[in-house]
């Protein structure tokens, strides 16, 4: 429940923002995470990344205002953060298949994206195999490609990557660099995580001998991962897109761990009579929710919503209501006078 209201604060945060410049670390501090490990859970839920749902929503509002009448092209443009009306048309083109100007055109036909919010789904019936252990530094060498993060595009070009590195000899390759028999399992890497895209390498742990000619290497700092298994399956029966959801969906929100910005794996291993075991490493920190809250939100007019740090006295300045509720409710709901807070609780 924790996490249902941090999440669905979020998602109010965004929605009253969405003509302002929009700051994800804000956004992830609604929900009391990093910005990093928020857009990563946001996008395996939602099936869409944080940056497109809000693209969608800007573009949907725009469209309700344009049709109402008496607004500009420009004004429109420059309420939702566009460089440019050209640019701004440009988008709204591409989402509901007409120009702005015509959005007002009697019988048009627009999309519209309607707000998310987050409830409660029983899931969990199934237990996952998961540990927790710490690695030292390491290094790999491989292949890479850079692959879209949003939505269903990993899912989708991840497969059809290593499809071409099995057709071009280049994980023949691969295992014969790493000493690797023909049939030797390779791992996978996921690193350097830009905006929407991260890069992704079909490879192998880095040899003694240093690193094979024509490959690239990667250097793997000391971490401690949360570390789920699909099982032992016969060939081709390991759900590792599955587990991934899995993993997003279900086991961060009710753990007390986000994900660390560093490499992430996929595991391959051989256990013997055409049977296969896959991992998932992902690197994880412990959160830290300290005795007090950490935000709260202080709503002017037009129930915008700016965040600032509760006062280590317990004073509240403003008209306020705590966004963390993790486990302390710091401030309530007052008038526009100073209050004391009604104190931390469980």
């Amino acid at each position: 429940m924790d996490w249902l209201k941090r999440m669905n604060h979020a998602l109010e945060y965004i929605e009253t923002h969405l003509s302002d410049e929009i700051d994800y670390d804000q956004v992830a501090g609604t929900a009391c995470c990093s910005a990093y490990h928020f857009q990563r859970m946001f996008s395996f839920i939602t099936n869409v990344s944080l940056s497109e749902y809000i693209r969608r929503r800007r573009l949907t509002l725009a469209a309700f205002e344009l049709q109402s009448g008496g607004v500009k092209v420009i004004d429109m443009a420059l309420k939702y953060g566009y460089e440019s009306p050209k640019a701004f048309s440009r988008a709204f083109k591409k989402m509901h298949g007409v120009m702005p100007k015509a959005a007002r055109d009697n019988g048009v036909s627009l999309k519209a994206y309607p707000r998310l919010s987050f409830h409660i789904s029983i899931r969990g019936d199934v237990e996952m195999n998961y540990r927790m252990e710490g690695k030292p530094a390491f290094e790999m060498f491989g292949v890479s490609t850079v692959i879209h993060a949003d939505g269903e595009n990993p899912f989708i070009e991840i497969p059809a990557f290593w499809q071409k590195c099995i057709s071009d000899g280049t994980v023949k390759r691969i295992r014969a660099a790493a000493g690797l028999g023909e049939h030797g399992q390779l791992h996978a890497v996921l690193y350097n995580k830009q905006g929407e895209q991260l890069s992704y390498m079909i490879g192998y742990f880095l040899p003694q001998g240093g690193l094979p000619e024509g490959f690239k290497k990667l250097q793997i700092p000391p971490q401690s991962y949360a570390i789920f298994s699909t099982g032992i399956n016969p060939s081709g029966q390991n759900d590792i897109h599955g587990l991934w959801r899995r993993i997003w969906g279900e086991w961060f929100p009710s753990s007390h761990y986000e994900a660390a910005n560093g490499p992430e794996f996929e595991m391959t291993y051989d256990r013997g009579n055409n049977l296969y075991e896959m991992e998932v490493w992902i690197p994880v920190v412990k959160l830290q929710f300290s005795s007090r809250a950490q935000y709260y939100i202080n709503p002017p007019v037009l129930g915008a919503i700016t965040f600032r740090r509760c006062e280590s006295n317990g004073s509240c300045h403003h008209r306020a209501a705590c966004a963390c509720s993790v486990r302390y409710k710091c401030c309530i709901r007052v008038a526009r006078s100073t209050k004391r807070c009604r104190g931390f609780q469980n």
